[in-house]
């Protein structure tokens, strides 16, 4: 199975105080390239994770371009008719995305 291609990918992320994302910060790909930095808040991370996009926890790799080195996939997860943002495998009552630094 080859490597995932992600869509975008998270290097770091902030919460409010109450628990939900309040922005991320990480990179978009744009054909083979991926972007400089780009700031996405949590609607707009909501909104690409509804269409389908893939987005994964991840850090790019130091003089390596457009290489990172990927963890776990982020995906919506609905609880009680909330919407939460989790990354795979987490169990969580709030937005969560393990490993991903906190800034």
């Amino acid at each position: 199975m080859g490597k995932p291609k992600a869509d975008f990918v998270i290097e770091t992320v902030r919460y409010r105080s109450n628990g939900e994302i309040d922005w991320v910060r990480g990179y978009e790909r744009r054909g083979e390239a991926f972007s400089d930095v780009i700031i996405l808040s949590r609607n707009e991370l909501v909104e690409r994770l509804k269409r389908g996009q893939k987005i994964f926890a991840g850090k790019r790799l130091p003089r390596m371009a457009s290489t990172f080195e990927l963890s776990k996939a982020v995906r919506l997860k609905e609880v009680n008719g909330r919407t939460m943002v989790v990354t795979e495998h987490t169990e969580a009552s709030s937005d969560r995305l393990e490993g991903v630094p906190l800034i």
